[in-house]
Order: structure tokens, then sequence, then C-alpha cells
């Protein structure tokens, strides 16, 4: 007898550490146009959504903003970092929206808006997983020359390696 799981909750996969595939061409989002954090995020989950990543859309926005509500998610630079952990995500994943020149987002950040939004998804049982994710991707973040690489690279398959690239290996 299978032990029937609730509807929309997905099985999560375990985080392979060497399994680059945590973004894709088709999670990125060229000249983002967003009337605010939370379309922002909105728009992004619907890659995920659509690539089979998250099985409940309304379900996870909920989540993330909730999130969202609770502290912001905004980091030095322009860099708006919504995520959450989620039943209704199968596989960690990251969709990344770079926003339409002169447009920028409010994530909280002091420095001001967002350029560059990454929203970080995790399934509910994996906590060291969203945080090593996290921690991570601050560090990369957090150099100038990432960040401009993401903004100049204009082409989803670049952002995406760029991003892969740095979470191959978490303790770097």
């Amino acid at each position: 007898m299978h032990e029937a799981k609730p509807k929309g909750q997905l099985l999560a996969e375990p985080l392979d550490r060497y399994d680059a595939d945590l973004t894709t061409p088709q999670m990125v989002i060229l000249e983002l146009d967003a009337a605010d954090k939370y379309d922002a995020s909105a728009q992004l989950a619907q890659r995920m959504f659509e690539a089979g990543r998250i099985s409940d859309l309304e379900g996870f926005l909920s989540h993330v903003n909730a999130r969202e509500h609770q502290m912001a998610t905004g980091l030095p630079g322009g860099v708006g970092l919504p995520h959450a952990r989620s039943e209704f995500v199968s596989r960690t994943s990251i969709a990344v929206g770079i926003t339409k020149y002169g447009k920028a987002l409010d994530f909280g950040a002091a420095d001001g808006p967002a350029t560059v939004v990454l929203l970080i998804a995790t399934p509910a049982s994996s906590f060291s997983d969203h945080l090593e994710v996290l921690a991570t991707l601050a560090r990369s973040l957090s150099k100038e020359s990432f960040r401009e690489s993401l903004r100049r690279a204009y082409d989803p398959e670049v952002i995406a390696e760029l991003i892969n690239s740095s979470l191959v290996f978490f303790d770097h």
C-alpha cells in the first residue's frame, strides 16, 4: 500500500551539491517589469511552476510573501533575495530576474532598490540546504563583479550558468 500524500505536496528530492541544475534558462527573466517585490516574486515563481519545480503556485507564493513580511530580503548592491521553504517545492530551485533598464524594486535594502532578483525555493524538509544556498549565494552576490556579470550578461543561458557555477561547491 502506498501512503497518500496531501494534494499539491511533492516528495522532496535531496539536494545534490554537485548538481548544477538549480536554475535553468527557462527560470530567468530578462527585462523583468514588475509593479513591486510581490509581483516580481509571482513572475519568478510562475517560471518555477512551469518548470515543474513547484506544485502549487499560490501556496508557494503565500510562503514567500509571509517570509517577506517577517524581514526585508534586500541585499546591498541592488539585490533582492526573496525565499521560502515550502512543502510545494520538489527540489531546491532558483529563478532569476534582471529588471528592465531604469526599473528597480524595493526589497528593503538600506542602500536602495534591487535590479537583480533571485527567488530561492527549497523543500520544507531541507532546512540546512536552504541556509547553505542562501549563505553561498549571498557570498557570491556580495562581490560587485558577480552582480555586474549577472546584470550585463543579457542571456538566460549565461545567467543560469553563472548562478549554477557559483553553487556547485557550497564550501567555497
